[in-house]
Order: C-alpha cells, then sequence, then structure tokens
C-alpha cells in the first residue's frame, strides 16, 4: 500500500480530532479528552504533526510533536502521539510516521526524541524496542490539567 506523510494543516484538525478520539477509546480514556478542532485553531502555532494518507486521501495515522529542552540533554523532540488506524496497523504506517518524526528531530539537531508509551500495550512496547528505544521504567507522568 503506497502511504504518503505529509505535514498537517488547520484543514485536517477535524480529522485529526476523530483520530485523537479513536485512540483515547483504544486508551479507554475518552474522560481525558477535552481537545477540540476549534481549539486547535486556536493554538495553531503549538501543533505539529505529520499524517499518513492513503493515495485516495483517506488520513489513517498521525504522530504529533513539539520542540522542548530537557536539561540533561538539550533541545529535544517530544513525540506525544502516534496513532494508526486499526485496518491499517502491521502495513508499516506506524513505522513510516515514526521515521518522519525520527528524521524531523536530527535535520533539526535535537539531541532527542522522547515519547511514551502505556505499559499494558505490550505490541507498542515491541515495535518501538525494534527500533532501538530504551523505555524507562521509573519515570511517572505528573500532570496538572488547567
Amino acid at each position: 500500500m503506497e502511504i504518503k506523510i505529509r505535514v498537517a494543516v488547520e484543514k485536517d484538525f477535524a480529522r485529526i480530532i476523530e483520530l485523537i478520539h479513536e485512540l483515547a477509546v483504544f486508551e479507554n480514556q475518552t474522560d481525558q479528552l477535552v481537545n477540540s478542532a476549534d481549539r486547535m485553531k486556536a493554538e495553531k502555532e503549538f501543533f505539529n504533526c505529520f499524517l499518513a494518507e492513503t493515495p485516495d486521501g483517506k488520513i489513517v495515522g498521525y504522530a504529533t510533536h513539539i520542540f522542548c529542552y530537557y536539561t540533561w540533554v538539550g533541545k529535544s523532540l517530544y513525540m506525544d502521539d502516534l496513532y494508526v488506524l486499526p485496518e491499517y496497523r502491521g502495513k508499516g504506517i506506524g513505522t513510516l510516521l515514526i521515521k518522519e518524526v525520527i528524521d524531523y528531530a536530527r535535520e533539526t539537531k535535537c539531541h532527542r526524541l522522547r515519547w511514551q508509551v502505556s505499559n499494558w500495550n505490550s505490541k507498542a512496547i515491541v515495535f518501538y524496542k525494534s527500533l532501538g528505544a530504551v523505555i524507562n521504567e521509573t519515570e511517572q507522568n505528573c500532570d496538572l490539567s488547567f
């Protein structure tokens, strides 16, 4: 299957929110999802996303990312989400998306790419380890929502 990876634009936001909702369902955390396409439009200068698109224009996956600075290593890229529709998994689309993020991190002279994986998501853990990722099992998320 031929898949095009491209940068998301504002007209994609409604579809991206649909996919984010599907990810929230997959992770059984729909109660945590408060974002919307309107919020994304209002905050678009903070939103960075690569999309996986089929030849007929269907968006079947995405990877979001932001720049950050980690005091121990310096400029870094944080990948917030990597999601591929269930019926398109196992076709290399997740690999294409994460490689785009990795390439972008290198091109922009980042020293680290970081992301999280749920400890129950064994398929993702195997996938990330196959890329050479080191999974830190000590760190825990700390969130304050406003």
